[in-house]
């Protein structure tokens, strides 16, 4: 299997808990050699917050989340919280040995992040992917996108993509979000602080900090220009040729079943911490 073939899977619109089964089904298949490494692009219906890894179940203020019809899943990867609306959401699967992910976490970052960047680049943004110089104060924070973590895209000095990853299964999982419009602070509704001034200051800090497509551009982008873009720039950054396809194979769509079933949906893997 030659590895300059990737897949590009455009899955559309699915819950949380389908979409988090659905990376890992991939995953799965990617370190098995059953699919090629694989770009998938989705979105979330209904609008989800998803926790890291090992982040607290504490933070989610669940009466908020039900009162606004927002669904709640934790991710396999790791970081903090992220409110998945109006947003194009990546995910790259590849095997643990491919050169594109060698080394280790930040350096793979670094390699994921160019065709990131140069999407935003060729947007006409003032883009940037930097390793940070020291750890930011706020990074304990609740919030994914109060803070950019080493590669991430920013502009103008705000954070416009978030991204996370994952080495399990003989693979590696990157997957990130890209809020495309709407209002970039929603996510403090949905998390529990000491009080509502302090609530305030987080909405403050994320609107000063964060931006969406929109806000750095002035336009509205669509998910399927979004989508384009993006995998245009993987192509050329990675010299890839990609073999379009819409569906799962039907041993993934069984897997991610599965893994919905029997843990992206259920209580106990979400409130595991």
């Amino acid at each position: 299997m030659s590895y300059t073939i990737w897949r590009l899977l455009l899955t559309g619109t699915a819950d949380g808990a389908m979409n988090m089964a659905v990376d890992q089904a991939i995953m799965e298949a990617v370190a098995n050699d059953e699919t090629p490494p694989t770009l998938r692009f989705y979105a979330w219906e209904p609008p989800c917050l998803s926790l890291g890894y090992t982040q607290p179940i504490a933070d989610v203020d669940h009466e908020r989340l039900s009162a606004r019809g927002w669904g709640l899943v934790r991710r396999i990867t790791g970081g903090r919280a992220i409110l998945h609306a109006d947003e194009l959401t990546y995910s790259v699967a590849v095997k643990a040995s491919d050169p594109i992910v060698a080394g280790g976490i930040v350096q793979s970052y670094r390699r994921l992040s160019q065709p990131l960047l140069h999407s935003m680049q060729n947007m006409e943004t003032d883009a940037h992917a930097d390793k940070l110089t020291q750890r930011h104060p706020d990074a304990k924070g609740p919030v994914c996108f109060e803070v950019p973590s080493h590669y991430e895209i920013t502009v103008s000095g705000k954070k416009l993509v978030g991204s996370a990853q994952v080495r399990k299964f003989g693979a590696v999982l990157q997957h990130g979000s890209f809020p495309l419009t709407g209002d970039i602070t929603r996510i403090v509704d949905a998390l529990v602080f000491e009080n509502n001034d302090k609530r305030e200051t987080i909405r403050s800090r994320v609107r000063q900090r964060a931006a969406t497509l929109r806000d750095v551009t002035g336009q509205l982008v669509t998910w399927e220009q979004a989508a384009q873009r993006v995998a245009a720039s993987f192509q050329d950054v990675f010299d890839l040729t990609f073999v379009t396809e819409k569906t799962l194979t039907p041993q993934e769509k069984t897997r991610a079943d599965e893994l919905r079933a029997s843990q992206y949906a259920t209580d106990e893997w979400n409130a595991r911490f």
